[in-house]
């Protein structure tokens, strides 16, 4: 019986979502032996609160925290019993709603999938081995203890700490971005990508006089990935193991999914000073699926060891580029607060840092000039450095398809470029995050039937494309896909304990709300176990901090 039957069963026993649990994770050190309970203790390893308002506000609220006085592999291993615990529910439904399944017998591809992942694995493994006292490794080691602890926490089944995952189990949540590229490269017959699908907008936006710095980001994904978790943890792992200083990210706020132990989104902010955030520019030439080998580090594990290394831009790229494995290719925009400081005369070098990969090559450059000189930097699905938009397919699209798939000529570009000068505080920001007026904005006209999609606006709305519309290529139909969220930092919000705003619903600003109920997407090809039946929730504020008993979700006036 694989992992994929027995978590289907344990879902059968769910009946309801409690609202608010603590849980601490005792460790005995002298036999290596954890126990879960709900009762502070003095030898702790690991304590968590969960908070379940997604009915409410549409987010769940997880903060965990370890013990800096034990090991490092104690302390991963505990944060993912807590989490494995805490979450069971919620994992289980968004199982059922997104997991990638290959359930025995294995076609050609499935077996193929899991071949790579388990060299991969093994690689990985080696090269922890030979490296014992490298900080890279460690750090890589430690996010497979936490996966570990995770898969274990779930099934209430502690062990002393180790790495061993079942591949095909809860570990597919954290290759969830990488599989959108490993199935083109290892040559899966058909592909559940859609051709131009989008994939988060973001923006960076300087106000004038330098009196602020903007960030923000809306994910876009097929809805039924609507279950969602706000985040902080605080994990004070050593550098390289016992006896060396505490990593510079031991604390990071961040949205993300039940079962995932990175953002996903990805969207983070961290006490080193830095904002690391991406949108997924992909890769469209066949050629350089043969740069994906197995031995490499998969993206979602990369983004994790620099956000806990690196204290400015360019050390979150330079670890970041290590061992590039090809796959969840993006556009990384790493913005470092501690350079900025309000109503200054000018930008300080490495105040913003853009970093895009594809399979067999890595670029990043210091851009902050580029911010200063346009006022704002956006990021949509289109690769910004012209040798990466040339060797990921770039010129060929648009020979093919027009300037839809070019980086200016896109019609976000257009929107951003008309409508970032209109951005003067935190509700003018936010209404450009979440615009999208697609029936009337001459900028999102396509050579469609209707000659609109709401693909074309800064969080889409592809639902409200007719089914009977025709249009040249897939992103722009009738899908259950668009913006489900946003999140937006400022300045202040973040040197106020790493706080940001953050809203999960499709956008509803110029547009009727998501209502399931509503849709014409069966329920058999677009799960939403656990889902709101109207997504139409408020504004909230999360500042990742307070005390267990009560999570601060409060909504904020913007």
């Amino acid at each position: 019986m694989t992992v994929i039957i027995v978590l289907f069963f344990l879902f059968s026993y769910v009946v309801s979502l409690p609202n608010e649990k603590t849980i601490t994770v005792a460790y005995d050190e002298q036999r290596q032996i954890f126990q879960l309970t709900n009762h502070p203790v003095s030898n702790w390893a690991a304590k968590a609160a969960f908070n379940n308002n997604i009915n409410q506000t549409g987010w769940a609220y997880l903060d965990i925290e370890t013990n800096p006085a034990l090991d490092n592999d104690v302390q991963a291993y505990a944060a993912g019993l807590a989490e494995g615990q805490l979450t069971q529910e919620l994992i289980s439904l968004h199982w059922r709603n997104t997991a990638y399944t290959c359930p025995e017998p294995y076609t050609p591809f499935c077996q193929r999938l899991r071949n790579f992942l388990t060299q991969n694995l093994n690689w990985v493994k080696s090269q922890i081995d030979a490296h014992q006292n490298d900080q890279y490794w460690e750090q890589v080691k430690l996010f497979y203890m936490q996966t570990a602890g995770l898969q274990d926490g779930y099934f209430n089944n502690p062990k002393a700490p180790h790495m061993d995952i079942d591949i095909f189990g809860l570990y597919v949540f954290q290759i969830g971005g990488d599989m959108e590229d490993l199935e083109p490269a290892l040559n899966k017959p058909t592909s559940t990508r859609v051709r131009g699908s989008g994939s988060c907008s973001a923006l960076i936006k300087l106000l004038p006089g330098n009196k602020d710095l903007y960030v923000s980001q809306d994910t876009w994904d097929t809805y039924n990935s609507m279950l969602r978790i706000l985040k902080k943890y605080t994990f004070p792992y050593t550098v390289n193991g016992k006896n060396s200083d505490r990593v510079p990210g031991t604390t990071m706020t961040f949205s993300s999914y039940p079962g995932t132990l990175m953002s996903g989104d990805d969207f983070y902010q961290i006490d080193s000073g830095l904002v690391s955030l991406e949108t997924t520019i992909g890769n469209s030439n066949a050629d350089r699926w043969k740069y994906v080998q197995f031995q490499s580090v998969l993206e979602g594990i990369r983004s994790q060891v620099a956000n806990r290394l690196a204290v400015t831009g360019e050390q979150w790229a330079s670890t970041f580029s290590n061992f590039n494995s090809g796959t969840y290719n993006n556009e990384w925009l790493i913005v470092d607060y501690k350079l900025f400081e309000r109503g200054m005369n000018s930008l300080k070098p490495g105040t913003l840092t853009v970093l895009e990969q594809i399979p067999g090559l890595i670029v990043f450059r210091d851009t902050t000039s580029v911010l200063v000189q346009q006022g704002y930097f956006p990021s949509y699905n289109v690769a910004y450095f012209p040798e990466v938009f040339n060797a990921s397919g770039g010129p060929e699209s648009v020979k093919k398809y027009g300037d839809w798939f070019s980086y200016d000529g896109t019609p976000r570009a257009k929107i951003f470029k008309r409508d970032h000068v209109k951005v003067g505080d935190l509700k003018s920001m936010q209404k450009l995050m979440r615009y999208n007026d697609f029936q009337h904005d001459p900028l999102a006209r396509c050579n469609c039937t209707p000659p609109y999609s709401g693909e074309n606006g800064i969080s889409a709305r592809c639902d409200l494309n007719p089914a009977s519309g025709t249009y040249p290529f897939g992103a722009l139909g009738h899908r259950a896909h668009g913006g489900t969220d946003m999140k937006l930092t400022s300045f202040e919000l973040f040197n106020n304990g790493m706080s940001f705003i953050a809203i999960l619903s499709p956008t509803y600003d110029q547009q009727v709300p998501f209502q399931w109920s509503k849709t014409d997407f069966p329920v058999e090809e677009f799960p939403r176990f656990g889902h709101p039946d109207l997504f139409k929730f408020p504004t909230m504020f999360f500042n990742g901090s307070a005390p267990l008993n009560s999570y601060p979700i409060e909504v904020i006036a913007v």
